[in-house]
């Protein structure tokens, strides 16, 4: 249950209320009558009434000066208007309409000070008695008409002057008869305690006699959502959102484009070529098929393994490689760690290293597009190590309490690192965590292209139409290592990695479909595979050959006017590059 949503019905008493409640001898309190009636321009009753009386004594109160300004003004001002007959008739006009205006609010204002109350106040009352009648039901409250039902509830309905204010305190925090127990029990003698519960702001808690802990985790574990078993054939009666031969083929063609160049860049690294170098090697599907769910006017706020989003959004090899050489062409100036690619026209902020700190920016991007009335959403990726970082919660807490249209896309990978998800968090996964904090959630198939684009694509449309978060889990495997920084075999079998390569391949289970289908052949995989192996070669040398960003890029871009510390520190790493020259590459420009 999200009870800090205003469309659960359990926050609303009058759509979640018993429609065929037992006849009702006994009295109704007014802590439970007042809050189930709306009242006059949404307000309840209480809040109309006292909305009245307060309108009342200002019209009373504001009578004296009203007669001082009849007295003292308009008519000494009538009295010597005979000598400006050009604007007699409009003083006259004015001072009879003014005059009129003040005796009738006298009359009114003294009628109810003397009595007007015991006179207009029954009318009222009928007419909140007759909607509580209406919305009862007659027949199943055991009266034939709306009179008697309405007789029943004054006799038996206290009605002390409301507080100020538009809640019922003792409502809000006193233990009350829940409204649908106490209709259904009218004529029956049982204990009562056994039905209280607290209205407490979020919802109504219900209170149990019993000692009764939640459980640490549930009997069972959160099924995952898959289309595609292990063979890719589709399974019996999935539910999936249709794609089109173009979409599929390009799924798959841009799934397989990511899969070599991160092999050719991994190798360049390995030679020396390339100082670091993060692949995405076994969760290809993530990347591409939430990308193809998505719109280009959804902001995407990235980890570090999301390239594949940029590739679906139409980012060349080449500007890949000129990101992860730093060169002249680098849209950050070399001023980033390769892989830390980011596209304005995009709209993909630029990757940062330290974990999580994206998914609040993201909560902030996704409300701002909200308050805006945009058709798109924010969309952030992190994996299972993330979730141990306090940014995850808090971003969380935020989105789900803001409603903000945002998609947490986790890469559950089952590594850290090093660090195994049974060492980050005791709870089954990270789908669970979504619940505890009022979040709509789902367990996919990370290596089920096919489900991975029909959760992405059902959660954006929910996401924007409902204006809610939603927390994906992708189960997947990080078949490469961490990074070119890192030898995964030191902590994971090679047996695992191989098995987890062959077995549930991404790209083998979403290649069988696609065949099954008639839109792929063996001659158009092979066609592919040479023209992108090429194509990203010739992007590798041209990257290298272009030259690198002046060294001034290292202090700009910051400070409109550079500070005197800024610019000193620039001076001294120009001094040290002359002093050391064969400490500096010689391709940097100074």
């Amino acid at each position: 249950m999200e009870a800090s949503r205003n469309d659960d019905p359990n926050l609303n008493p009058i759509r979640n209320r018993n429609p065929n409640p037992t006849p009702a001898p006994n009295l109704i309190s007014s802590a439970q009558v007042w809050p189930t009636i709306d009242g006059p321009l949404g307000l309840t009753e209480e809040a109309s009434v006292d909305y009245a009386r307060r309108f009342y004594k200002f019209g009373f109160a504001l009578l004296p000066w009203l007669w001082f300004v009849n007295c003292f003004y308009f008519w000494p001002v009538l009295r010597h208007s005979r000598a400006f007959p050009q604007i007699r008739n409009y003083v006259v006009r004015s001072a009879i309409g003014f005059s009129v205006f003040t005796a009738l609010l006298s009359a009114w204002a003294l009628t109810f000070s003397i009595g007007g109350e015991q006179l207009f106040g029954p009318v009222y009352d009928k007419l909140v008695m007759y909607n509580v009648a209406d919305r009862l039901g007659l027949q199943n409250l055991g009266f034939s008409s709306r009179s008697h039902v309405t007789r029943h509830i004054r006799q038996n309905l206290p009605h002390d002057p409301p507080l100020r204010g538009s809640q019922n305190p003792i409502r809000r925090f006193c233990n009350t008869m829940a409204e649908q127990e106490t209709l259904s029990s009218f004529g029956q003698h049982e204990d009562a305690s056994n039905h209280q519960v607290m209205d407490f702001p979020g919802g109504k808690v219900a209170f149990t006699p019993e000692i009764r802990f939640i459980s640490e985790s549930d009997k069972e574990r959160v099924p995952c959502y898959r289309v595609l078993d292990d063979n890719g054939q589709l399974i019996t009666n999935s539910q999936f959102v249709q794609v089109s031969e173009e979409v599929a083929v390009k799924i798959y063609s841009d799934m397989v484009t990511l899969q070599i160049m991160d092999n050719i860049f991994y190798e360049a690294q390995r030679q020396g070529r390339l100082s670091f170098y993060a692949t995405a090697i076994g969760e290809e599907a993530i990347n591409i098929a939430s990308a193809a769910a998505l719109t280009p006017q959804d902001v995407i706020f990235p980890q570090y393994r999301e390239p594949g989003v940029l590739l679906w959004r139409g980012f060349t090899l080449q500007e890949f490689a000129n990101q992860c050489f730093g060169n002249k062409s680098d849209y950050g100036k070399g001023r980033q760690m390769p892989v830390h690619y980011g596209s304005n026209k995009l709209n993909y902020f630029t990757v940062s290293a330290t974990i999580a700190t994206q998914l609040p920016n993201a909560v902030g991007a996704a409300y701002s597009l909200k308050m805006d009335r945009k058709d798109a959403c924010a969309v952030t990726y992190f994996g299972d190590g993330g979730t141990s970082e306090g940014d995850f919660h808090a971003a969380l807490n935020f989105a789900a309490v803001m409603e903000a249209p945002v998609l947490f896309i986790c890469r559950n990978n089952g590594w850290a690192i090093s660090t195994p998800t049974s060492d980050q968090f005791r709870s089954d996964g990270v789908v669970v965590k979504g619940r505890a904090y009022g979040i709509r959630s789902i367990r996919v198939d990370g290596n089920d292209a096919l489900a991975m684009y029909s959760a992405v694509h059902t959660a954006r449309e929910m996401a924007i139409r409902e204006q809610r978060p939603i927390l994906i889990e992708a189960l997947t495997y990080r078949v490469g290592h961490h990074s070119t920084s890192d030898d995964s075999t030191r902590y994971r079998s090679s047996d695992e990695i191989e098995w987890w390569n062959k077995a549930r391949n991404p790209l083998s289970r979403f290649r069988t479909w696609i065949e099954s289908n008639g839109w792929w052949s063996d001659e158009a995989e092979s066609d592919l595979r040479s023209r992108i192996k090429k194509e990203m070669l010739e992007a590798l040398r041209v990257a290298e050959k272009t030259e690198k960003p002046n060294l001034k890029n290292m202090f700009s871009d910051v400070y409109d006017v550079p500070p005197s510390n800024l610019m000193e520190q620039e001076l001294l790493v120009r001094q040290t590059v002359n002093s050391h020259p064969q400490d500096y590459p010689s391709d940097v420009p100074l």
